[in-house]
Formats: structure tokens, C-alpha cells, sequence
């Protein structure tokens, strides 16, 4: 018997923990790089982005209202499109969606823990930071799952404390001159839809919440309001960020310093000493999202070996009663993020990523597998089990544009087609794997 530990707070604070705590941080100069500095075309992008998670998550959250059985978006995809599709998501998601946004996001603890301690910064020593930052986290929610969930509501209310105070800052600050509504309205070339793979990055982690799904009392009400409400509060937290601090320190000054632009706005507003308690509250900030996918992740072998779409399935089933989790699964896991910080270590070594990195295109293709679930929801409306035109073409139609949005802008990435290649070969296995050897298990079993 499943176990209701978790409330609509704990669903809606993970969905924010996950998505707020490091990509507004270390990626808004990337954005405002990819736009030339201009903030009005950053907001866009913004707004344009969101719809493929505002109206995502809407849609996704009919499916959810339909069902509280383990695996999250796994269930969802078994139960509107079949399993095939369930195994390819779930092998996509175990295998690389979630372990390298977990390599990418632990790294950023690294960054801000070189800056607070004032230590030199390489690669190397941020990468490590990282790993015994994943390590303990790891630990945490292996130990006990009320643990992982209690750090995770701390942590999302932490997080917004220095956004909150540079966003406000900013505004009272700062010169809105920087502002250029002409970027929008005699907009010369497309270049700025380049930015929509760091703002997908900034948003993404919001459909983590339904692997916790089963574990969320009263589910089919609290899952599908989690998934509206969070996008929407967080859509607005970061646009107030991006502009405040953009106009508070200037695009120009953002896209010289990097990642230390948010130090530097702390230090100009609070001096050496509230700049070091900003860097602390964004240290937890991005600990904070690594948990989030940390709860993800090490649950999600366990809901693909319970359908047999692992191999040795039998050996990730067994669930430990402290944490809730199966340990070979978490430990399979934890292989697999280690795995995805060496590759990431070697992209950012040898910039095989410019102005980006592993995570991103997992990300792009992530969406595109979205797309299967919307097209569930447009045929649930065709038969009249989701009744409204919002509800069933509106929404998912919107998200599938969504999709196809991010896509192009990932597509303008050098290496796309490379790592998208991979992607391809990880979904193909998926697919292989069931028709061979699933559907057989199934018939053995039937």
C-alpha cells in the first residue's frame, strides 16, 4: 500500500523549489547574450517559452486528475498512449533528462560556493563542490523521504528571498532606460530565439512533481492545481527578477561578469557582508532544486522496473520502508548522475557546449516527447472524457507550439544534431527493448 506523506504544498513547492534555484541565476546573462543585451526581447522570450509549460502543464494536468498510480508521467503516457511510449519516456527521463539536469544544476553549487569562499574557481574544483553536494542530498532522501520533503519546502521559501529583494531592487533602483520596446516593434533579425534553450532550462523541472504523485494525498486534486499554480507564480517571479536586475546592474555589465553578476548586485545593494547572505541564500536556493530532481530521479527505475521495462526488473522493485524508494534503484541513479558530470566536465572543459551545456538539449527533446501526452488529452476530448474547448484542443494544441518553439531554438545550437543523436539512440533502445523483450515478459506473465 502506497504511503500519502505528501500535501498541496509540498507538490507546488517542489514544482517551484525545482524550477526557481538556478537557471534564473547563472542564466540570465546567457539570455541577455543571445538577445544582445536587450531586456524587452529577454521578457519576450520569457513569455514565449512559458507557454509550452503554462499550457503544458494544463494539459498534463488532465491526465493527472485522471489517475493516482505511481510513476508520474510514466503512468500517464502507459495509460493514453500505451506502453511503448511509457518506456521511452521513463528510459529517457532515467537515463538522461533527469541525471544530467542534476549534473548541470550541482555544478552551479560549485560556482556560488567558489565565489562565498572566495576560492579559486576552476572546473574541476566546482565540479567536485557539486558532486559532494548531490552526495549529501542523495544521502538525505535515501535516508528518509519526510527529510528530502521537509528540505524541500525550507528551501523554496529561502529561494525567493534574493530574488524578491533584487527584483524590488531593481525596479527602485534601476534605469529602465535600459528598456528598448523598439528591440520588439523594429526587430531586424531572429537571433534571440537562440535564448529559448537557457529560459527552457530556467524553466524546466516543473513535471518532476508528478513522480511523487502516488505519495500526494488526495492526488487526482492536488497534482493537476500544483501544475497550474506553480508555473504561473513562477512566470512572474522570474520576469520581475530578469528585468530588476538587468536594469539594476545594466545588460552590458551582466553579460561581462557571468555567472558573478548576482554577487556583484548584492554587494552594490547590501555590501560584502549581505552579498555573502544573498550567495548563501542562493546556495540553498540551487540545493534546493538538485533535491527536487533528486526525489525525482531515484524513483523513477522503480516505476519502470514495475512494469518490466527495465532489465532485472525484479531487482529494483523491492521499496525500503525508510525512505519509500527502492535502494538499487537510488543507487542506479546515483551511477548515472556521476556518469553525466564526467561528460559534463568534458563539455565545459573543452567547450564542445558554447553558451551551453548537456542539459539543455536533453531538455528540447524532452519537450518534443511531451507532445504524445497532448495529442492523449486532444483524443480524451474527441471521445467527451475531457469535457470544454479549452481543456481538450485549446491547451494542448498550445503546448504542442510550445514544443515546436523550443525545438527551433534548441536546433540553433552547433551540437544539436550530436547530442540529439544520442537522445535518438536512448529512445530507440526504449522502444526495441519493450517490443522484444517487455511485451514477451508480458505474455509470459499473462
Amino acid at each position: 500500500m502506497e504511503r500519502k506523506q505528501y500535501g498541496l504544498p509540498t507538490a507546488i513547492t517542489m514544482i517551484v523549489g525545482i524550477v526557481i534555484g538556478s537557471g534564473i541565476f547563472f542564466k540570465s546573462d546567457n539570455i541577455l547574450v543571445a538577445t544582445r543585451g536587450s531586456v524587452s526581447l529577454g521578457v519576450l522570450v520569457f513569455v514565449l517559452a512559458a507557454v509550452s509549460i503554462i499550457f503544458g502543464s494544463l494539459s498534463i494536468a488532465e491526465l493527472a486528475a485522471r489517475t493516482d498510480k505511481p510513476g508520474g508521467v510514466i503512468t500517464y503516457a502507459e495509460e493514453s498512449s500505451g506502453k511503448t511510449s511509457a518506456c521511452i519516456i521513463g528510459w529517457f527521463h532515467t537515463f538522461l533528462y533527469y541525471p544530467t539536469l542534476i549534473a548541470v544544476v550541482a555544478w552551479v553549487t560549485g560556482i556560488y560556493a567558489c565565489i562565498l569562499f572566495g576560492l579559486e574557481g576552476t572546473l574541476t574544483q566546482q565540479i567536485l563542490i557539486g558532486i559532494l553536494v548531490f552526495g549529501a542530498l542523495f544521502g538525505l532522501n535515501l535516508l528518509s523521504s519526510k527529510l528530502g520533503g521537509y528540505f524541500q519546502n525550507a528551501s523554496t521559501f529561502i529561494k525567493l528571498v534574493p530574488l524578491l529583494v533584487i527584483a524590488v531592487t531593481g525596479f527602485v533602483f534601476g534605469d529602465v532606460s535600459d528598456i528598448r520596446y523598439s528591440d520588439i516593434t523594429q526587430m531586424v533579425n531572429t537571433g534571440w530565439i537562440t535564448a529559448i534553450g537557457p529560459i527552457a532550462f530556467a524553466f524546466d523541472g516543473w513535471i518532476v512533481s508528478t513522480s511523487i504523485a502516488h505519495e500526494v494525498k488526495n492526488a487526482k486534486r492536488n497534482i493537476p492545481l500544483s501544475l497550474i499554480i506553480a508555473p504561473l507564480f513562477i512566470l512572474l517571479v522570474y520576469i520581475a527578477y530578469f528585468v530588476g536586475i538587468s536594469i539594476y546592474i545594466g545588460p552590458e555589465k551582466i553579460m561581462h561578469m557571468g555567472d558573478a553578476h548576482v554577487y556583484t548586485a548584492a554587494r552594490h545593494l547590501l555590501g560584502p557582508v549581505g552579498a555573502k547572505a544573498i550567495l548563501v541564500f542562493i546556495i540553498i536556493s540551487v540545493m534546493g532544486t538538485v533535491n527536487g530532481l533528486t526525489m525525482g530521479l531515484i524513483r523513477q527505475p522503480y516505476a519502470l522496473a514495475m512494469r518490466g521495462m527495465l532489465p532485472f526488473s525484479n531487482r529494483f522493485t523491492g521499496e525500503n520502508a525508510r525512505s519509500g524508494v527502492s535502494r538499487a534503484s537510488a543507487l542506479l541513479t546515483l551511477a548515472l548522475v556521476l556518469f553525466w558530470t564526467v561528460v559534463h566536465w568534458i563539455t565545459q572543459r573543452f567547450e564542445i557546449l558554447p553558451n551551453a551545456d548537456v542539459s539543455e538539449i536533453s531538455i528540447t527533446v524532452n519537450y518534443c516527447l511531451y507532445v504524445v501526452l497532448y495529442i492523449a488529452v486532444i483524443r480524451y476530448a474527441a471521445k467527451g472524457e475531457i469535457k470544454g474547448l479549452w481543456r481538450g484542443k485549446i491547451n494542448p494544441i498550445m503546448a504542442t507550439l510550445g514544443s515546436v518553439m523550443i525545438l527551433y531554438g534548441g536546433m540553433q545550437n552547433t551540437y544539436f544534431w550530436v547530442y540529439a543523436l544520442v537522445c535518438l539512440v536512448f529512445i530507440a533502445a526504449a522502444a526495441v527493448y519493450w517490443r522484444r523483450v517487455g511485451c514477451k515478459r508480458g505474455q509470459e506473465e499473462a
